[in-house]
Order: C-alpha cells, then sequence, then structure tokens
C-alpha cells in the first residue's frame, strides 16, 4: 500500500469515528412519498422486518376517525423482537404504532400524529423500544407513550409543532419505573415538553445532544416531574435537571 493511499485510509477512519461522537448530526429531509397505502385494518407484524419502501399510509374506516380519543387500535403493531422501517404513517394515523415488547423503528415518519405517535406497551424490566431516525409533527399532546416497563431510546430524531416528545403514562392502572434516552434530536416549537417522567415510581430520562429551535423564551420544559397515580391524574411537581431521575446539564441543550 503506497504511502498516499495509507494516509487517505486513516483520514476516512478518523472521519468515521468523528461522525459517531461528534456533533450533532444535521436532520434529514422530510419525505414526500409518492404513493399512499389506506389502511382499515391493523398490520400486524408478528417476526423479522416490515419495510415500507417509504411509502405513506394512512387510516381508513375504523382508523379513519383522525380523533384524539384514548384506547384506538394503530396502524401498526409490533410483535417482541421485530422491526419497523422506512414507513411514513399520513393522516389520519389512529394511535400510530404499537410495540408490544423489544421492537425497533428505523426511519419512521410522522406527518400528523393522531392519539400517539406509538405506544410502548409489554411487561418486561428488560425490554427496550428503540426509536432511530425519522421524525413527528403535529402532535397536539404526545408523541411516544411508554405503559409498560423498559427503556426507550429516541435518537437522530426531529419532532414540531407537540405536546411532549416522551410521557411516561402518568396513570396506568398498572405502573412500573421506566427509563428514557434522548439523543441527537432537534425540537421545534410550539411545544410545551421534551420529557414528562414520574419521579415517584424511579423513572429516569438521560438527554444528549439536544437542539430546541425557536424558543428563545426557554418555555420548553427539557424534563418534566410528575408524581404518577393508577387512578385519577398525574401531579406536576416540577422540571429541570439533577442526578437521580432528569440526567442532563445545560451543556446537553443546544438553543437555536
Amino acid at each position: 500500500m503506497s504511502r498516499i493511499v495509507r494516509v487517505a485510509a486513516v483520514a476516512a477512519l478518523v472521519g468515521s469515528a468523528a461522525i459517531g461522537t461528534g456533533a450533532t448530526a444535521s436532520a434529514a429531509s422530510w419525505p414526500n412519498p409518492s404513493t399512499s397505502v389506506p389502511v382499515g385494518a391493523t398490520i400486524k407484524v408478528t417476526s423479522g422486518t416490515y419495510d415500507g419502501g417509504l411509502k405513506r399510509f394512512y387510516g381508513t374506516g375504523d382508523l379513519g376517525s383522525g380523533g384524539q380519543d384514548e384506547g384506538q387500535s394503530p396502524l401498526f403493531q409490533l410483535a417482541n423482537g421485530t422491526t419497523l422501517k422506512n414507513v411514513v404513517l399520513g393522516s389520519p394515523a389512529a394511535d400510530g404504532v404499537h410495540c408490544l415488547g423489544t421492537c425497533t423503528l428505523l426511519n419512521v415518519w410522522w406527518e400528523d400524529v393522531g392519539e400517539d405517535a406509538a405506544t410502548f406497551k409489554g411487561t418486561s424490566a428488560s425490554q427496550t423500544m428503540t426509536i432511530d431516525g425519522g421524525g413527528a409533527r403535529k402532535a397536539s399532546d404526545k408523541v411516544f407513550q411508554h405503559n409498560g416497563p423498559g427503556t426507550m431510546y429516541i435518537r437522530n430524531f426531529q419532532v414540531n409543532d407537540f405536546g411532549k416528545l416522551y410521557r411516561s403514562c402518568g396513570n396506568c392502572k398498572t405502573q412500573y419505573k421506566r427509563n428514557v434516552v434522548v439523543d441527537n434530536v432537534t425540537a421545534t416549537v410550539p411545544g410545551k415538553a421534551l420529557v414528562g417522567i414520574n419521579t415517584n415510581y424511579g423513572d429516569t430520562a438521560k438527554l444528549t445532544r439536544i437542539t430546541i429551535v425557536g424558543d428563545s423564551s426557554r418555555k420548553l420544559e427539557p424534563c418534566t416531574k410528575y408524581k404518577g397515580v393508577t387512578s385519577g391524574e398525574p401531579t406536576k411537581i416540577g422540571s429541570g435537571p439533577d442526578s437521580t431521575n432528569c440526567l442532563y446539564t445545560s451543556a446537553n441543550i443546544t438553543y437555536q
């Protein structure tokens, strides 16, 4: 191998390492699907990977109300161990995606969030839900709802015009300790909070490489703390970083 080739190879290796550890990557462009697929009944992914080919999927019939009512069915239901990739959820989107255990969402986009974009269910404390890439907008309430135990990872994601990016269920009949890890996310206001967690159940939220756009008055709360309940409504008890539940510092938040 010539010296020039060796130098080029080393430079490429250094560059690829920098991508993984350096500054926040620029947000991907929103897809504009040329094909739309009506969904009248929940698509159940029972094994492996469902690749939507970046088509737009939207609800019809019972999945086409476009409302915010709790208890709606999803467009996609993911069994434990499955992956959903390259999907655009259009409008109406019903209750988006339900994850019944460990699952992965790769490059999934929500053009107009319905009840919720995705809900993490299941019953195992070791289960994980990973959202990698994609984006969501027009979520009047929550984007990602965490009902079961385990850890949700949200990374390389963009969100705008939303209530909360993530909410640990405030009043589920069965409550758990839940964790969320948010990394390399760009949030554009209007928005109320990045994450909402129940500190009385030991929830944790770790935030890194967060970019908040358009919030000159700093109204969007990166981490909101609640006292969760099993009936009735949860109580907001605070916000901001600490060393136990809301795990971040001002250095983890960039304002643009």
